[in-house]
């Protein structure tokens, strides 16, 4: 192919641009101008692409179906609402957390991480009824503000924000099948008597340099 017949395919067709101005800067995803701060979560399958390999797709769709669903389940008992699931995760927030006084929703949304972790031998059970192989995850929550949008082409929200990116980042510090906080969130809930949170690392990016990151788990004293 020469050269003159590539740059035609790369040039823009500045007539068609022209005719199409007033509508292609249209709003197709539309964003909230209120700004609220949340307890954001997320779950994530460890290892998934590994272990679904050798799956034929009828299987790796039930695979895929048991636990994101049992997970959804769990969400919406504890009071939140279900985001979206990307690929094998699912991103959730609590829409009663935006006041940090109220101890009772915050110390909800840690529960709702850890019925996630005690649901681990009943999903696998279910796994194994299937024929299916286990599955192990990983859970990670966080707080701080957001930002919510919606596409015209869903009746859906959807929530944006450092906050969603970096509780989707530290999910990888967590060991399979137990849970880590943020320390924006650690900060509001480390008085809750009920949990015991070991610091155990500090997550780097351009926004929050070593930011802290905690395990969690129910207190047993």
């Amino acid at each position: 192919m020469g050269e003159d017949v590539v740059m035609k395919y790369l040039k823009p067709d500045q007539d068609e641009l022209a005719s199409k101005k007033e509508t292609m800067f249209d709003e197709v995803i539309s964003f909230s101008e209120t700004y609220k701060s949340y307890c954001v979560g997320f779950v994530d399958i460890v290892g998934s692409t590994k272990v679904t390999a050798p799956l034929s797709k009828p299987k790796m769709c039930q695979y895929y179906s048991v636990f994101l669903n049992t997970m959804s389940w769990i969400v919406k008992k504890h009071g939140a609402t279900v985001i979206k699931n990307i690929g094998d995760s699912l991103l959730y927030y609590f829409p009663k957390t935006s006041d940090i006084s109220d101890s009772t929703s915050f110390a909800e949304s840690l529960e709702c991480g850890l019925k996630m972790i005690d649901a681990h031998d009943a999903v696998n059970s279910k796994m194994h009824q299937e024929g299916l192989p286990p599955v192990n995850y990983r859970i990670s929550s966080d707080h701080g503000m957001i930002m919510t949008a919606k596409s015209a082409n869903s009746f859906n929200e959807d929530i944006f924000g450092p906050t969603v990116n970096v509780c989707a980042k530290i999910n990888s510090y967590a060991m399979p099948n137990t849970m880590v906080i943020g320390g924006d969130l650690y900060q509001i809930v480390k008085s809750i008597r009920e949990y015991r949170f070991d610091s155990i690392s500090e997550y780097h990016n351009g926004l929050k340099l070593h930011y802290p990151v905690y395990s969690i788990r129910r207190n047993t004293v």
